[in-house]
């Protein structure tokens, strides 16, 4: 049987004849990554001034979470030092998308609020349970919904305060920032939310601007 000649394909021809593989490329996450914590150092300079100085991000601590073919879910943790010399940490959340190249619905939460468990002497509640993070993110889950394009959420720990509820809960109180779509200037809003301390189960929250 007579051989046939050997048809040579193309190299464009055979790349499209083979499947296509997402890839989600390390030049990607470098940019979502760089992208998210400008934005967050901008909102911490934006939220206290000067106070904020030599802001540094944890590469240790960071999580980077495809949510989509471009849109990446970025959280992570870092410090700044506070105008007294004092170190901050900082716990943070962004959105970014490579399809425009922004970043959206940053949340940015200061740890360490001794103020937060310092409420009055008479009132020494179980704070074991008790999450100044889960209030927080009540909170911003309240909003998200008021303003679907909210494009970042900022909480002040110096502003959280405890005191007494009914039936036995903890209710928290504080103050933040909100951008309620992006290029839109930061607006303040304050928020209470209430905690079973034993579950430490949010039962209520609402937010007001």
């Amino acid at each position: 049987m007579p051989l046939r000649p050997f048809a040579l394909v193309p190299a464009f021809l055979l790349g499209l004849l083979l499947p296509a593989t997402p890839v989600f490329a390390a030049a990607d996450t470098a940019r979502a990554t760089e992208r998210c914590e400008h934005e967050v150092a901008e909102n911490l300079r934006r939220l206290r001034g000067r106070d904020a100085k030599e802001v540094q991000f944890l590469a240790a601590r960071r999580v980077l979470t495809p949510q989509s073919d471009d849109e990446t879910a970025i959280r992570g943790e870092g410090r700044y030092r506070a105008a007294g010399g004092a170190s901050v940490s900082f716990s943070y959340g962004c959105a970014y998308s490579a399809a425009s190249d922004s970043t959206s619905g940053v949340v940015l939460r200061e740890a360490g609020g001794q103020r937060a468990a310092a409420a009055e002497k008479s009132f020494d509640p179980d704070l074991t349970n008790v999450s100044p993070q889960a209030c927080e993110s009540a909170a911003a889950e309240a909003l998200k919904k008021l303003h679907p394009r909210v494009a970042r959420i900022n909480f002040g720990s110096d502003s959280r305060r405890l005191q007494p509820a009914e039936l036995g809960r903890v209710a928290m109180t504080g103050d933040g920032s909100v951008e309620r779509a992006p290029g839109m200037n930061l607006i303040p809003f304050s928020y209470r939310c209430e905690v079973e301390p034993r579950s430490g189960r949010v039962t209520a929250i609402s937010t007001k601007e």
